[in-house]
């Protein structure tokens, strides 16, 4: 009798291991996407970075030119 005890408490751990091993699979899926989106946003940045420059420099650079010829 004490064993059918035991071998319904090992099944309810069981059955509480096997939902924590799909939530745990499904938050890694997860983190997957957020690390793609994370690296998705970091291209946009550094293509947006050197537009910033691109216009900058020759902005600086002109504005230079123009105080020296002044």
């Amino acid at each position: 009798m004490a064993e059918a005890g035991v071998v319904e408490r090992l099944a309810r751990v069981e059955g509480i291991l096997e939902q924590m091993d799909r939530r745990l699979n499904h938050i890694e899926s997860d983190l997957e996407d957020i690390r793609a989106d994370i690296r998705s946003l970091d291209t946009k940045i550094d293509r947006n970075f050197r537009w910033t420059l691109g216009i900058l420099i020759p902005l600086w650079i002109t504005i230079i030119v123009a105080i020296i010829l002044k």
